[in-house]
C-alpha cells in the first residue's frame, strides 16, 4: 500500500541553480542556505522513497498567459528538464509513475477538482533545483515523479483555500492507492519575493515566519488570506506559496506530523529563501520498531 513518509518544502531559484553549478555551496553567501539542506538529506537517506509528488509551478515551459490552466497534473512516463537557462543544466530525466498519477487525476475529478492532464509535461528548475537540493550526489534518480502545477501566474489565481482543499483531495488519492509506493510529498518555491515592478526586492520576514510557523501545526492561518491579500503581503513572486499550502494539504492531520528540520536566508537573488522537512510520526514509530 502507498505510504506518506512526509514533505519537503523549499525555494526553487534559479540562482541556487547556477551556485550549484559553479560549486559555491561553501561560499559565505550561500552555505548558510545550502546547509539548511544537511538534515532533509540525511532523512531521504533513512526513509528511501520511490516516489515525489510535487507541487509546483510552471514558468511558461508548457503554459503561457494565453492557455493557463489553474491546476494541471502530469501522466507522463518521463520528464526532462527544460530550464529555461537560468537554473541548474541537468540533462538527464525523472521518470514519472503514470499509474499514480492516473489514480490521484480520477480522484480530483470524483472529488470536483476540474485539472488539466497533461500526458506530455516539461518541467524546469521549479522541480529540478528542489531535486538537485535533496538528491545532489545522484548518478541517477531513484524515484519516480508525479508532479501538480498550479498558476501562480495569471490573475485570477485559485484562492489558499481552494489550493489547500487540492492538496487534501490529494492526500486522499495517496491514501487510496492499492499499490506500493514510498511518497514524499513536496512543495516548491518563495517565500516572499518581487522581481519587478515599483516593489522589486521586496521582502517580508514578518509574513515568512508566519508561513514557517504555522505550516505544520496549522496550515489553515495561511490559507485564511485571499491570492491578492498574498501578493500585498509576500510580493507577486511570493504567492507560489501556494504550491506550500497545497503540499502541506496532502500530509494530513497536524496531529500525525512533526517538523523535522527548518532553515531561513535571505537574500537569495533578492528572495526570502526557506527549506523546511515535515516528517509523518506513523512512519517513524514504524522505522524505530
Amino acid at each position: 500500500m502507498a505510504e506518506i513518509l512526509g514533505g519537503i518544502f523549499a525555494s526553487h531559484v534559479p540562482a541556487i541553480g547556477n551556485a550549484i553549478a559553479r560549486g559555491l555551496q561553501e561560499d559565505p553567501y550561500w552555505k548558510p542556505f545550502f546547509d539548511g539542506f544537511k538534515p532533509i538529506r540525511e532523512w531521504l537517506e533513512r526513509v528511501r522513497p520511490d516516489t515525489v509528488v510535487a507541487f509546483y509551478n510552471d514558468h511558461g515551459l508548457n503554459f503561457f498567459l494565453d492557455k493557463m490552466p489553474t491546476f494541471a497534473v502530469g501522466a507522463a512516463a518521463t520528464y526532462q528538464n527544460s530550464d529555461e537557462g537560468w537554473g541548474l543544466p541537468v540533462a538527464r530525466p525523472v521518470s514519472g509513475d503514470a499509474g499514480l498519477s492516473w489514480h490521484v487525476i480520477e480522484s480530483l475529478i470524483a472529488d470536483e477538482f476540474d485539472v488539466t492532464t497533461c500526458q506530455e509535461m516539461l518541467v524546469d528548475h521549479a522541480l529540478f533545483v528542489p531535486l538537485q537540493l535533496c538528491w545532489p550526489d545522484a548518478a541517477s534518480w531513484s524515484f519516480r515523479l508525479v508532479p501538480i502545477a498550479i498558476n501562480t501566474v495569471q490573475h485570477p489565481l485559485p484562492s489558499p483555500k481552494r489550493c489547500l482543499a487540492l492538496g487534501q483531495a490529494v492526500g486522499r488519492a495517496l491514501a487510496r492507492y492499492d499499490k506500493d509506493a514510498r511518497i514524499v510529498v513536496m512543495g516548491t518555491g518563495g517565500l516572499s519575493h518581487q522581481l519587478d515592478g515599483e516593489r522589486a526586492g521586496f521582502i517580508n520576514k514578518d509574513y515568512d515566519r508566519f508561513c514557517l510557523e504555522n505550516l505544520c501545526p496549522k496550515p489553515e492561518l495561511l490559507a485564511q488570506h485571499s491570492s491578492l491579500e498574498i501578493v500585498e503581503l509576500s510580493g507577486s513572486q511570493g504567492i507560489e506559496v501556494l504550491n506550500w499550502i497545497a503540499a502541506r494539504g496532502a500530509l494530513g492531520s497536524a496531529g500525525n506530523l512533526e517538523e523535522v528540520a527548518r532553515n531561513y536566508h535571505i537574500p537569495i537573488s533578492n528572495t526570502a529563501a526557506a527549506s523546511v522537512l515535515i516528517s509523518d510520526k506513523a512512519h517513524a514509530k514504524r522505522e524505530l520498531a
